[in-house]
């Protein structure tokens, strides 16, 4: 089946062709249904913390791809579902990031890429969405992530420190230096005087 970001297949590749179902030994196909049930569970989750990232669909679904094959590798060494949890959050930040630097993608948005608003700006605007999310995009790649798992994820700054393996008071100055220049950079955007 074709999962957003994931492929599983519902064969079971270690069964010899002409085998029956009842001749396979089942821990073969249990362990086979439980990786298919995590990769269900937490599809969602891998693939939007690499599309928000990337901002790129295909290079999305690369991550995600790559995050479960770390997953199928290393399962045997995860203890329970929050470790798994904090686990693929991790490694999909992480591969997220090495993503985008093998590749020299590079999101960052000028500011006369913006452009001026056309009249007064409504809660809903989705024009006032996009500018915030280039805006956004335009941080450097750790205070990128940050913001993305603060904001996109909703974890708290402790929950965050755990998964990019980095000091509170880092993750906090992060968010506190990202928001100040996010400001600035909106109200220049908006023809404001805002800080």
């Amino acid at each position: 089946m074709k999962l957003p970001g994931v492929t599983v297949s519902d064969r079971t590749p270690d069964r010899a062709p002409g085998t029956a179902a009842s001749e396979v030994g089942s821990p073969t196909d249990t362990a086979a249904a439980e990786f298919s049930a995590l990769v269900c569970e937490h599809q969602s989750m891998v693939f939007s913390i690499a599309l928000h990232y990337l901002r790129d669909r295909e290079s999305a679904e690369e991550v995600a791809q790559d995050v479960f094959l770390q997953l199928y590798r290393h399962k045997h060494r995860l203890e329970g579902p929050g470790h798994i949890t904090a686990w693929l959050r991790r490694v999909a930040c992480h591969r997220s990031i090495d993503y985008a630097r093998r590749h020299h993608m590079d999101a960052r948005v000028g500011l006369d890429e913006i452009g001026e608003p056309a009249g007064a700006v409504q809660p809903d605007d989705p024009m006032l969405r996009e500018r915030l999310r280039k805006l956004v995009l335009s941080l450097p790649e750790k205070a990128k992530m940050v913001m993305i798992l603060r904001y996109q994820e909703d974890l708290d700054p402790e929950e965050i420190a755990r998964e990019l393996e980095m000091p509170v008071s880092t993750v906090k100055s992060h968010l506190q230096r990202s928001l100040s220049v996010l400001r600035q950079k909106f109200g220049r955007a908006l023809g404001g005087n805002q800080r």
